[in-house]
């Protein structure tokens, strides 16, 4: 017998968008209800929705008052939760290159230190795990990833900085994630990959996708001035290695 799944809360949002909420915490579940429903109205457009943006939890959904009431959208968005399944397979899985520690990443030691462990346990550890993009958000193309070890699970910074560099990887909370632009952060610096996330001017502009599956695997410095010569040419992207 199929599992019946609890069905969303509808949100306003303003007068112009609904969130829809299938879990009030961070589940790795509840966001692939998420993204399944997002790709459903993808396929199946309701008139006078503007914008669809997945989150860890929900999905804000933008419409034209206009065109659609908030009643009547409502219905429909819980008719698709109630089909949109999570779908099987066919994920694609790329695999990112990091240089950690050094001046690449200034909190390896410090988090060894917190942790009570080595920064090669902390880099073994982060390269051993099977992340997925759970969505894209704050600055262009920065990812946030599900699926961290729980030994690495610590709170964010209690003084963020102001400015981090462009491709970091970091960990915070119970996530990690790939910072495509420079830009200011709480989280603690592992490392830094010369893949660039986002481009504005290339296609996709977006190379990360939510959903699609990120493993890391550690390079030397040497190596990774290498693949930033690259990748500042347009010449190096992340291997993806499936499907």
């Amino acid at each position: 017998m199929a599992e019946t799944l609890k069905p969303p809360r509808l949100l306003p949002s303003g007068d112009s968008a609904i969130t829809v909420e299938f879990s009030r915490s961070i589940d790795d579940a509840a966001n692939r209800r998420v993204l399944a429903l997002d790709r459903l109205i993808a396929a199946e457009p309701i008139g006078g929705i503007t914008e669809t943006v997945p989150t860890y939890r929900s999905l804000l959904v933008h419409y034209d008052p206009v065109r659609i009431g908030f009643d009547a959208l409502g219905e429909q968005l819980l008719a698709r939760a109630a089909r949109a399944l999570p779908v099987a397979g066919n994920t694609r899985r790329w695999r990112i290159p990091v240089a950690y520690g050094g001046e690449h990443g200034i909190d390896l030691e410090d988090v060894a230190k917190v942790l009570n462990t080595t920064p090669d346990d902390i880099v073994a550890r982060h390269v051993a795990g099977d992340y997925r993009v759970a969505m894209i958000g704050f600055t262009p193309g920065w990812s946030y990833l599900s699926g961290l070890d729980q030994f690495l699970h610590l709170p964010r910074r209690q003084d963020p900085r102001l400015l981090t560099p462009a491709g970091t990887i970091s960990i915070g909370g119970v996530q990690t994630g790939v910072q495509c632009i420079a830009g200011p952060s709480g989280w603690h610096l592992l490392g830094r990959t010369a893949v660039r996330t986002y481009q504005l001017h290339r296609d996709p502009i977006f190379l990360l996708e939510p959903g699609d599956a990120v493993t890391f695997t550690a390079v030397d410095a040497k190596t990774f001035a290498e693949q930033d010569r690259a990748a500042e040419a347009g010449e190096f992207v992340a291997e993806l290695v499936a499907p």
